[in-house]
């Protein structure tokens, strides 16, 4: 008996599905690329950034969340819904500091790398430079406030990849910050290593290692030769040879 096969449409790609997939998971396995911040394979949808918004039926939706269906049409690559993104990427620029020119990230940043794919070229908002505080406690990793976006993958990766649970978001609004789970506060009173996942699937640079930040040369970066979107669902992560998806 031949399997029936399910497929729906994503821009000019056809793209074959699971029973239970969303858009995201599906095309992230075609290895069809959606951008995005918040979502990881391994790890359970979380729906925060909204950069991988589609349209279905003139309605805009989350691919990492949206069921896939049977030959439903989906657009992702085209100037409005691209638009619509730069306009998130420029307020996650003005809502942190981030400076890329001295991040020890930059090139491998998945924010940067958006930002340039999109157009982004200055700021288009005023940033609105909050105070919050680093954390340099941990023999291993140091923890920049500045650069968070709340993507909350560190998190999901402490308690589903790590069996740990050393991060969290706490406040509302302007005073939104991570959290360190311990009774301090602090990095060096919770279960975090060096060696978890969660240390370093930050696709920032709020999650620092210790052991020599400024580890690919300028040119070698993830980056620097070709763009997000034509290295495709590819990490940062993964090019240092530290975690895989």
């Amino acid at each position: 008996m031949t399997k029936s096969i399910n497929c729906f449409y994503l821009d000019d790609a056809t793209i074959e599905f699971e029973p239970g997939e969303t858009i995201m998971q599906a095309a992230h396995r075609a290895d069809h690329y959606i951008p995005h911040l918040c979502y990881h394979p391994r790890l359970s949808q979380h729906g925060s950034c909204r950069l991988c918004m589609v349209e279905i039926n003139g309605s805009l939706v989350a691919a990492c969340s949206y069921p896939a269906q049977n030959g439903q049409r989906v657009f992702s690559d085209n100037s409005e819904i691209n638009s619509k993104r730069l306009q998130l990427v420029q307020m996650l620029f003005a809502e942190g500091n981030h400076y890329c020119p001295s991040c020890e990230v930059s090139g491998n940043c998945q924010l940067q790398a958006l930002a340039y794919d999109l157009g982004m070229t200055h700021y288009n908002l005023e940033p609105l430079y909050p105070k919050r505080e680093q954390d340099a406690s941990h023999p291993q990793l140091f923890i920049d406030q500045d650069r968070c976006i709340y993507c909350e993958l560190c998190s999901r990766a402490s308690q589903q990849l790590d069996n740990k649970d050393c991060f969290g978001i706490g406040g509302r609004g302007s005073t939104t910050h991570l959290i360190l789970k311990s009774d301090s506060g602090s990095a060096v009173d919770t279960a975090l290593a060096e060696t978890d996942k969660a240390a370093h699937i930050c696709p920032v640079g709020c999650i620092l290692p210790r052991t020599g930040n400024y580890q690919d040369a300028v040119g070698k970066r993830l980056y620097d030769e070709k763009t997000i979107h034509e290295l495709g669902n590819h990490r940062a992560d993964e090019s240092r040879g530290k975690q895989h998806d």
